[in-house]
């Protein structure tokens, strides 16, 4: 396939979630889940491996046009494409129902001037493009299926069709729905759906989420579109919250740092939460909670830092020989040996999300304060060794700065559970660690010549999680060891176009990470780095650089993980969760009216009731 990753728009239904390209393909869909197998993989390799575009019909020797008009339907995930041709004009309106029921891809084509000719081509392929379908007629209604899946294309009229292309003209004023559902083979087929009220009930529930956002500032049509992107990753059936939709889409164009992001990061989900409760959304923050102590339970030792949608621990990773992955980069991978790393941040990521939610309002829950103590308990036994940290690199295990400072962060989190009343814990004794650990960072972890605190005790290298020093509150933003570690990575770890990357890549020999190649920029080190320029008070820089990032989102407002500044395109999986909450928590920091407050010793962080509602 041809499109580039900023062409697509995704549309979903918290169960899964589709690429829709800008000439009407749908190239990427998984069924039921977003960690199921795609039953349309084009994107990671041809047509043949498995694409529904629905367009104008065209000569076969010239590509499908691209749609002359394209964008959402006001805050939703309803994707409008208009195409005009020479004998009149059509609109496509392409959605997924959040109806909890099995997930459906609704695409009402109405014409809108004139008569144009429609082809819709379905080539559905399940195994990720592996496996063809069988094909039964029931009735006026299509089933195709493989195993224990089928899915179910519908139309509100009879499209003759051959082989899996279908041509019909639309008129004026008509239109014309087609449905796609997901079903297993072993149920009754489901009823035949309601496209136009499912239409309706679409809209109403994501522009009633999006008016709940509690932000009124200059960059409100961003950070809803941000939240929307956040909300379209969770998983409503189980809690879950997924990293990215897709697998594979490179890092680096033609390289292999391509990895499966359909999976439940404690990471990535407690920084989502973060975003989502800065804007006063608590319920997702409750069912991430409960997701949260249902999967983990007490089992403390044997933690993750990632799990399946539902709480699957084996997630294996293995390469899909027969795809030749997006521009070639391969391999294409399913699964993800991250999975058994010992990654020592993630106790401080989860336990200062849980923080930012009390904080916000979520009420207190039993079983979540005893899985927190738990963890803080475990930590006591983990925190001084090496780890692959947050990057999690495939290279020797070090100790990485930013895994420590995270491990101040549990504690810290901790503590204040127990100041607050609602824990019992042994206060002081963690009180003691928590300052251990800030006087080893300060002293293994800084280096006093350059000013700078560096990747790794012992390390000369940088790394772009150090900007999250001040935010977290483990040092004061004006404290002069951290406006140095600011300027030293906008020296050494800044792109020429001003955007930052993770750490330092080696090009063709292996790095920190154990991989060869480079990659782009990491699009949430440089939302870092605005918070940042904002804690310290250099905010016109922190607005300009804010500003040049708005400008890397897609026609869509979407964002992918990584900025690739050789080929000026967005490379990684998309739409990215880190990238998205990490424009939501920027555009909050650069309020003017936001008063800065501390929820410990230390940190300094927006208040979250600052911000005014929406009337």
């Amino acid at each position: 396939m041809s499109h580039r990753i900023e062409d697509y728009a995704s549309i979903g239904n918290m169960q899964t979630a589709a690429l829709v390209a800008h000439d009407g393909s749908v190239d990427w869909l998984c069924m039921p889940r977003f960690d199921s197998p795609a039953v349309l993989a084009g994107v990671l390799g041809t047509e043949e491996h498995g694409v529904w575009r629905l367009g104008p019909a065209h000569p076969k020797d010239t590509p499908p046009p691209a749609a002359n008009r394209r964008g959402y339907d006001g805050t939703s995930l309803i994707l409008i494409s208009e195409w005009d041709t020479e004998h009149g004009a059509v609109r496509v309106t392409d959605f997924m129902p959040p109806s909890g029921g099995g997930p459906q891809v609704m695409r009402i084509v109405e014409g809108l001037r004139g008569r144009v000719v429609m082809r819709s081509t379905l080539r559905v392929r399940f195994g990720y493009g592996r496996f063809m379908p069988r094909v039964h007629q029931v009735g006026d209604r299509t089933q195709l299926a493989f195993g224990t899946d089928a899915v179910w294309l519908d139309t509100t009229i009879p499209l003759p069709s051959v082989d899996d292309t279908a041509e019909f003209t639309v008129l004026e004023g008509q239109k014309i729905a087609l449905t796609l559902s997901w079903q297993a083979t072993s149920l009754v087929a489901a009823p035949r759906p309601d496209p136009y009220t499912a239409l309706k009930d679409t809209a109403a529930f994501w522009h009633t989420w999006a008016q709940q956002c509690t932000y009124d500032g200059p960059y409100r049509e961003a950070v809803v579109r941000s939240l929307t992107a956040l909300k379209a990753l969770t998983h409503a059936p189980t809690g879950g919250i997924v990293a990215a939709p897709t697998t594979s889409l490179p890092e680096d164009l033609g390289g292999v740092r391509n990895w499966d992001y359909r999976y439940t990061w404690l990471r990535d989900a407690a920084l989502t939460i973060s975003a989502l409760v800065a804007y006063d959304y608590l319920e997702e923050a409750h069912t991430w909670r409960t997701w949260l102590v249902r999967v983990i339970g007490d089992d403390v030792e044997d933690l993750q830092i990632m799990y399946g949608l539902a709480g699957k621990r084996d997630l294996a990773e293995q390469e899909l020989w027969w795809l030749p992955g997006y521009e070639k980069s391969s391999p294409v991978r399913t699964g993800n040996a991250a999975a058994g790393q010992l990654q020592l941040d993630v106790y401080g990521e989860v336990l200062d999300a849980l923080h930012q939610a009390r904080r916000a309002g979520l009420e207190p829950d039993a079983r979540a304060t005893r899985l927190q103590l738990l963890l803080v308990a475990h930590l006591e036994q983990l925190w001084a060794k090496p780890d692959e940290g947050i990057w999690e690199v495939r290279g020797p295990r070090r100790h990485f700065v930013h895994s420590k400072v995270m491990a101040w962060v549990a504690f810290d989190r901790a503590i204040q559970l127990i100041e607050s009343g609602e824990a019992d814990g042994p206060l002081e004794h963690w009180r003691e660690l928590r300052d251990t650990i800030h006087r080893e960072v300060c002293e293994k972890g800084y280096d006093p010549v350059r000013n700078t605190f560096t990747q790794s005790y012992g390390s000369k290298e940088l790394d772009a999680s150090l900007l999250l020093i001040p935010q977290v509150g483990f040092l004061a933003a004006d404290d002069e060891r951290v406006v140095g570690t600011i300027e030293a990575i906008q020296r050494e770890l800044s792109t020429p176009d001003g955007f930052i990357l993770r750490y330092p890549t080696d090009g063709e020999d292996e790095g920190v990470d154990g991989l060869p190649d480079d990659e782009g920029a990491f699009l949430l080190c440089a939302f870092w780095m605005v918070e940042d320029l904002a804690m310290i008070g250099r905010t016109d820089e922190a607005h300009a650089l804010f500003d040049k990032l708005l400008a890397l989102r897609s026609p869509l407002g979407l964002l992918a993980e990584e900025w690739d500044p050789r080929s000026k395109r967005q490379v990684g999986n998309f739409p990215q969760a880190f990238s998205h909450a990490g424009l939501a928590l920027a555009a909050r920091r650069l309020m003017p009216q936001v008063t800065l407050s501390l929820p410990g010793q230390r940190s300094t962080e927006p208040s979250l009731t600052a911000v005014p509602a929406i009337p």
